[in-house]
């Protein structure tokens, strides 16, 4: 019954960003396994990125089970395309109403309510200016920095700690009934911040950072919560590694998921 189930996906160009977004290819194969096991909820995520997709062709999602208990199920996730690995994914899904230790011991920082924050669009127009988005994946959400700089772009290297703080809404759609579809917002925020953490601090666009893993633990998953708020903190950068954490809270401060991830640093080509 859960041996080996075989899935496949389409990409979308919606997803774009230095190719398709890494947390958008991780979204496939949380999804994948929770087909596959059919428990309630995921628990955590943890995968290499092995190659980059196109998106001309489909994925396949190959789902083993490692490991069935009675209330956790442990399932290897790998992702191709035309046979050349894109993704490899260890994924835990759990019953629901489990019984266990209670504490929330995490508080969110302390920023504006994003009701009190006015969007990149407003922002910018306020300045005289309009929004134009680098890339395609952004256009995925109605950002709400919690911090905003009118001269960002002109700043000088390291006048910023390696921090990147915004409240998030998905855009058409905000959010999910089905708990693992709903799961892939967070792991997408998860992996999504932690560039932005970093170039907070360089502002440099002579080397790209993709990520080459991520792990991603799903805390709380609640559809209600619509707008997120993402902090993610680059620590460490060094022998062309950056190191990131990143956190997601709901608004009314609970912690949904927190991640790391290490990304390898790439020099941009000349064009």
């Amino acid at each position: 019954e859960h041996g080996l189930s075989t899935y496949s996906a389409e990409l979308s160009r919606d997803w774009e960003i230095w190719g398709p977004m890494g947390g958008y290819i991780a979204a496939f194969a949380l999804r994948a396994a929770g087909a596959h096991c059919g428990s309630p909820r995921p628990a955590s995520l943890v995968g290499h990125f092995l190659g980059v997709a196109n998106f001309e062709e489909p994925l396949t999602i190959t789902c083993t089970s490692l490991r069935v208990a009675r209330t956790a199920h442990s399932v290897r996730a790998v992702i191709t395309q035309s046979g050349t690995p894109i993704f490899d994914a260890m994924v835990w899904g759990t019953n629901d109403g489990l019984i266990g230790l209670e504490h929330h011991a995490a508080p969110m920082p302390e920023f504006d309510h994003w009701s009190k924050c006015p969007t990149v669009q407003e922002r910018l127009a306020a300045q005289g200016e309009s929004y134009e988005s680098w890339f395609p994946f952004w256009l995925n959400f109605v950002q709400r920095p919690a911090i905003w700089r009118a001269d960002w772009n002109d700043r000088e290297p390291h006048e910023e700690p390696p921090d990147w703080h915004n409240w998030l809404q998905f855009a058409p759609t905000a959010s999910f009934t089905d708990p693992w579809i709903d799961a892939c917002r967070l792991l997408i925020l998860v992996d999504v911040g932690s560039w932005p953490a970093a170039q907070s601090y360089h502002n440099t666009t002579a080397v790209i950072a993709p990520s080459i893993d991520l792990a991603c633990h799903f805390h709380c998953i609640d559809p209600s919560a619509e707008w997120l708020f993402v902090h993610a903190n680059a620590p460490v950068a060094s022998a062309g590694l950056v190191e990131s954490h990143q956190r997601v809270w709901s608004d009314d401060g609970r912690l949904l998921a927190s991640g790391i991830s290490q990304l390898l640093c790439r020099p941009v080509r000349p064009q």
